[in-house]
């Protein structure tokens, strides 16, 4: 019923074919564990990444709404941020995006380089503003003043983690649903990094439709599981409301809290190790803001035992542009 009641809703096909499921022989082979990954960061626009999985759904709305400039905010290497500039490009709508920088660097790379560079060749405009905290309200604010201006702008939230956004994570749920049953394996797990909430709650939504049994862990990457749970619960209670479908009987909310400090944008030695773990191992990037963090969960679950038998899936995000805005951290 879940999976019938997504194709009412209009999107853009941005990806074609299913991301890749793939086993990590050498890194399964390291950690005495099987571990598959979800590569959600070879979508094809502008160096990949999920959150155009999203805005299939939101660019779709705005143009049915007949939007003529997409309007953001994020930190200075949001993904989100570089994604939505890059498909504005594309269907040849303006992008206007709020900047912040969450973790007060003043490193030129963290300015100027990584996902910030390419919003400049998204030709982008960027407003620099203090702080996020009331995103909500600055948004509306630019779209009243962009309506004054003549333009017809379309709201897409950080992260695109609204029910419309959250759709296209139900989608990927199903499509992995579909994979993992091709394998033969029964997962212990699947493990992805929890900031906005769309990615989490969509996913989860999905699969306690398809997989009840397996849990999907969301690594906290800016909160505490306190203030992350009713962000996430609150998500996907919305999206399954916009599908016109109960909740799922097996739905949960997992959260791991451990691994984000110091705070969101800002990586800590776990995440530096897992990230050079992976790419000396399997050659795959991960970044320092969302997936390093969730594969530092990962890699410190498995030495706690915690997780039940079986194969862990690892859904990639992506965010590789944001490592070269992080090189000092890199530094031998």
């Amino acid at each position: 019923m879940l999976k019938k009641q997504l194709d009412r809703f209009k999107r853009l096909d941005l990806i074609g074919a299913p991301t890749p499921l793939e086993k990590l022989e050498r890194l399964s082979a390291w950690v005495g564990r099987d571990l598959y990954i979800k590569r959600e960061d070879t979508t094809t626009l502008a160096l990949g990444g999920n959150k155009v999985r999203k805005l299939e759904y939101l660019a779709a709305d705005a143009l049915a709404k007949g939007a003529d400039t997409l309007i953001t905010a994020g930190a200075i290497q949001s993904n989100h941020v570089r994604q939505t500039a890059a498909l504005a490009a594309r269907l040849g709508l303006g992008c206007v995006a709020l900047l912040e920088n969450p973790i007060g660097s003043e490193d030129p790379n963290y300015l100027k380089n990584g996902n910030r560079l390419l919003l400049e060749l998204f030709d982008a405009k960027v407003e620099l503003v203090e702080s996020l905290d009331n995103a909500d309200e600055l948004l509306q604010a630019l779209a009243v003043r962009l309506h004054a201006s003549g333009k017809k702008p379309y709201l897409v939230p950080i992260g695109g983690s609204s029910p419309v956004g959250a759709l296209g994570y139900v989608r990927a749920g199903f499509e992995l649903a579909e994979q993992i049953e091709q394998t033969g394996e029964t997962f212990a797990a699947v493990v992805t990094a929890s900031g906005s909430a769309g990615t989490h709650s969509g996913l989860a939504l999905a699969l306690a439709d398809s997989h009840p049994d397996l849990p999907v862990i969301g690594v906290t990457v800016s909160r505490s599981e306190e203030a992350q749970l009713p962000k996430v619960q609150g998500l996907a209670e919305r999206t399954a409301e916009l599908l016109g479908v109960a909740l799922p009987e097996r739905f949960k909310v997992n959260l791991w809290d451990e691994y984000y400090a110091p705070r969101y944008g800002e990586p800590n030695a776990g995440t530096l190790a897992a990230i050079k773990l992976v790419a000396s191992q399997e050659g795959l990037l991960l970044d320092p803001v969302y997936t390093g963090k969730a594969m530092a969960g990962l890699l410190d679950g498995i030495g706690r035992q915690r997780f039940d038998d079986g194969p862990i899936i690892f859904l990639h995000t992506g965010g590789a542009p944001a490592l070269f805005a992080y090189a000092d951290q890199f530094a031998s």
